[in-house]
């Protein structure tokens, strides 16, 4: 098979090219960007491309696909000359699709939390011996790679993202992937450049548990009230539906311990949000074989997902975490679980307004009293950001209104968050920074070394 990947370069479309040309395939690629660290993954692979650029003379009649990635616009000239040869054009889930068809595919959507139970499920598979494709929005500690193709895993397990699948299929991600078994996390509106109404948004889900496939299941969390409307009235005949929910558990001594058999197990990760996480990866594995004793031994062992609650450093009295939170439900979730997690400390609490949603002024009043746990709550925004997405400007008064906290400290350039974080004594502090991009660049394992001195 020979495969040309247009907009090689990405996060997602790198780790497809690495997986395929893993697989025996011949793979070739083009880009008008390609930054760390796909370059050099890719690099080493012999995958990257000789110029930097879009070259309609790599589209040639013999080849057998041409995967499209979101980064490539409908004009693209590479796009256009595989049109006129009428060759096969896949979006990049199209693709994983096309190559897990004959598989039991694990669907993971939701609005929250999707990375982090793709992680556990993954984990506890490479734990329990149970051989399996997979995609994830992640690196994950122990994986190569974020996409794994094979002809002989007998399961593909899958990140459901609800965002559009490519320049010329509007339709999201997660309606190309037709799930043996689907879970849900939760729904909580976002992407509202493509989804404008929560109402719009909440039947993107519903199309999504139609799509399971006859005889699969549907595991969702029952603690969301738009998932037990949907699992009520949207799940067809012959479709499982199993309910989870937070599982009993104790904090001890700053360790999370979840109750199994009488017995109070350790876990490296915390916060209700990931024990949710966490009881509906287990009803996922258990589906796929795995019994409950096998699933807690192997998660004994689960540090997180990249940027999900990851630790960047600790000392007795101060830790510093990084996290992908950015959407209203997200970081409220991530901040009670701090503060729940490290009782005696002060919670300084750090978000970036980076994607299109938090950045738009009718959205930016959903975020009102997301950050009310924290003890000291800091937002940062780049007003270049803004520009660079063709969004309305927003002003500081905005934000304070928004969030609704009078203390709110909030800060346009990068550097000034920084002078802020180091102009006070940190100890006995848990600091977490929030972002799903990285505040410009910000060496957050630098920056807690330089408060940890102060």
């Amino acid at each position: 098979m020979r495969i040309h990947l247009i907009a090689i370069g990405g996060s997602a479309m790198h780790n497809m090219a690495l997986a395929l040309d893993h697989k025996g395939f011949e793979v070739t690629g083009s880009d008008d960007e390609i930054n760390e660290p796909s370059r050099t993954r890719l690099q080493k692979a012999g995958l990257l491309p000789a110029a930097i650029g879009w070259f309609p003379e790599k589209i040639t009649k013999d080849i057998d696909a041409v995967i499209l990635g979101m980064h490539a616009r409908e004009d693209n000239p590479e796009l256009v000359k595989a049109r006129e040869f009428g060759l096969k054009i896949y979006s990049y889930p199209e693709y994983i699709y096309e190559q897990t068809k004959d598989k039991t595919r694990i669907v993971i959507g939701g609005s929250h939390g999707k990375t982090t139970i793709t992680s556990m499920i993954l984990h506890v598979m490479k734990h329990a011996g149970t051989d399996t494709d997979f995609m994830v929005g992640a690196q994950l500690a122990g994986f190569d790679t974020m996409v794994k193709l094979t002809k002989e895993a007998k399961y593909a397990v899958i990140e459901g993202d609800e965002y559009l699948a490519s320049p010329i299929d509007r339709r999201p991600k997660f309606h190309l992937y037709h799930p043996d078994i689907a879970i849900i996390s939760g729904i909580a509106w976002d992407h509202i450049n493509v989804f404008p109404t929560f109402e719009i948004y909440v039947e993107q889900f519903k199309k999504f548990i139609e799509l399971i496939e006859p005889g699969g299941s549907l595991v969702y969390c029952s603690e969301d009230t738009e998932l037990n409307k949907l699992a009520a009235t949207t799940v067809h005949s012959g479709i499982q539906s199993f309910p989870y929910a937070i599982p009993e558990h104790i904090i001890d001594n700053g360790i999370t311990k979840v109750k199994h058999n009488g017995e109070f197990i350790p876990l490296h990760i915390f916060g209700d949000h990931n024990l949710m996480n966490m009881n509906g990866a287990r009803i996922v594995c258990n589906q796929a074989g795995i019994s409950d004793a096998v699933f807690y031994e192997a998660m004994t062992s689960f540090k997180g997902a990249a940027k999900r609650l990851e630790l960047v450093k600790e000392e007795k009295n101060f830790a510093m975490f990084k996290d992908f939170a950015h959407s209203p439900s997200k970081l409220k979730a991530t901040i009670e679980a701090t503060k729940k997690q490290f009782t005696g400390r002060k919670l300084l609490a750090c978000m970036e307004l980076h994607t299109f949603s938090s950045l738009n002024e009718n959205f930016l009043n959903e975020y009102k009293g997301a950050m009310d746990m924290a003890d000291e709550a800091i937002v940062y925004f780049n007003p270049h950001t803004i520009e660079h997405k063709k969004l309305k400007a927003i002003t500081e008064e905005q934000v304070r209104s928004a969030f609704a906290r009078n203390d709110i400290k909030i800060f346009t350039e990068s550097d000034k968050v920084k002078e802020y974080l180091k102009s006070e004594n940190r100890n006995n502090t848990t600091v977490l920074m929030m972002s799903s991009g990285n505040f410009d660049g910000v060496d957050f394992a630098a920056l807690a070394n330089e408060l940890l001195v102060i």
